[in-house]
């Protein structure tokens, strides 16, 4: 077990054992950026002044490029600097980088304020309301991904067509063909804990060459640090075994979607009770009921949060074992929502976010959702029975990103709780997502329209 120094350094943190430091954040799509430091530098000037990143890097589409129309950062104001300060508390050893830790940030403006726009920071504010209250939320995820016989740059350079997966048939539950892929999943597995992101296992999924891993539940803002660093954990072994993964929603048409399912329970201050659970009832709770309610009642307009690219409304098709209808059962994958467990184990199951999801955003938006419908004292309403695939007068969930974008753009819930500037910053690159689609060629456009018209 590590021990920790007076400073609140742990005592691996010597140049002996670590000559590189990652400091990182989150963007605006999950993924984690920032530079690496050597050890002695960061031991005397990172840890209390943390470091200092342009600000473009919060106004850039995936490829990096600056998108006009952001509040937050444009050329005409220059493209200064935020100040990102050191998380210590996030501060690990990662094993699959030899001699190498990683430490996640905050971000803030040159005068003190808080980036309110930044992911870590959304999720926090919603964190901070519910310790107000005396309430911790705890969250577990199951993340699915294709894993390939292939390497990023072999993949890239088949224009990701025609790609080898890793498995030649469908492997949900098998053991066969999963275990050739051991070279990748027990690093990703034992690496990942040891860093501090325990796994419960993985296990073969519904498509070819497809994984799901399942982490350990924790609080809400942990859960969302070890996510963002599984991700790029995952990415980092893949590729030191010569493989690929892609944690894409949808990433062929004739293959499942890979999804992001988050599993959601309110404790108290101790997380010592669930407070979802009512045992003389043997089942939920007034606040379940109520939490609940509110999830039901808002999720919708949210809905940016659990899908948040163009990709993501691909995965989700009648027959799919991904969503289409707002409705909750129990023990029913046909549903938005399910409700699974007894006792402390008693949660619901948030099935709407794939695996593309900014799980910060995906957190937060939950837990907005669902202490306004604490406020407002809502109710589910009754578990649904049935295939909620063919049920069609049931509330449909968004099948784009203009859709979702929209919704949230009128969401006077997502207004007051994260803030306008937030609301305005998140429509904004959806709405730039959705434009760069529509301006780009397709394969599918060449082959139906080369020759034929």
């Amino acid at each position: 077990m590590d021990t920790t120094k007076q400073t609140g350094q742990p005592d691996w943190l010597t140049p002996e054992q670590i000559d590189t430091v990652i400091v990182g954040f989150p963007d605006a799509f999950g993924r984690l950026l920032g530079k690496r430091l050597t050890d002695d530098p960061f031991v005397r000037h990172g840890v209390e002044s943390g470091m200092h990143a342009c600000n473009y890097l919060m106004t850039v589409d995936i490829e990096m490029e600056p998108l006009a129309g952001f509040g937050l950062a444009r050329w005409d104001q220059g493209y200064g600097d935020f100040h990102a300060c050191v998380d210590l508390r996030t501060l690990r050893r990662l094993p699959w980088l030899e001699g190498t830790a990683l430490v996640l940030c905050d971000l803030f403006h040159k005068d003190g304020r808080p980036v309110e726009e930044s992911p870590r920071r959304v999720l926090s504010r919603q964190v901070d309301l519910l310790a107000q209250r005396g309430l911790r939320a705890l969250m577990g995820s199951e993340l699915e991904f294709f894993l390939f016989r292939e390497t990023y740059s072999s993949a890239r350079q088949k224009g990701y067509r025609e790609l080898a997966p890793a498995a030649d048939y469908l492997v949900d539950y098998h053991l066969l063909q999963p275990a050739r892929d051991e070279d990748v999943l027990r690093r990703i597995r034992n690496e990942l804990t040891a860093a501090g992101i325990p796994i419960e296992g993985s296990k073969g999924e519904w498509g070819k060459g497809q994984h799901e891993v399942n982490l350990l539940y924790a609080e809400a803002l942990e859960t969302a640090d070890r996510h963002v660093l599984f991700k790029l954990g995952a990415k980092d072994i893949a590729a030191q075994q010569e493989r690929a993964l892609t944690f894409m929603a949808k990433w062929a048409a004739d293959e499942a979607g890979s999804s992001f399912h988050l599993h959601i329970s309110l404790w108290d201050a101790s997380s010592e009770r669930n407070l979802f659970w009512d045992d003389a009832r043997k089942g939920g709770s007034t606040p379940f009921r109520q939490f609940f309610g509110g999830l039901m009642k808002y999720s919708r307009e949210l809905s940016l949060f659990f899908a948040p690219t163009v990709n993501s409304y691909k995965r989700c098709q009648p027959g799919s074992w991904a969503p289409t209808k707002l409705v909750w059962a129990h023990d029913n994958r046909t549903c938005g929502f399910r409700v699974i467990g007894r006792g402390n184990s008693f949660r619901v199951e948030n099935r709407m976010p794939g695996a593309d999801a900014n799980l910060y955003l995906a957190i937060a938006a939950t837990l907005v959702a669902g202490i306004r419908g604490a406020d407002e004292e809502l109710d589910c309403g009754d578990a649904y029975a049935g295939n909620a695939y063919t049920e069609e007068s049931l509330p449909r969930l968004p099948e784009t990103l203009e859709q979702a974008a929209k919704l949230l753009d009128g969401s006077a819930l997502a207004r007051e709780a994260l803030g306008a500037d937030v609301v305005d910053y998140y429509v904004c690159a959806a709405q730039m997502e959705a434009r760069a689609f529509r301006e780009a060629v397709t394969d599918w456009e060449r082959s139906r329209y080369f020759e034929q018209l």
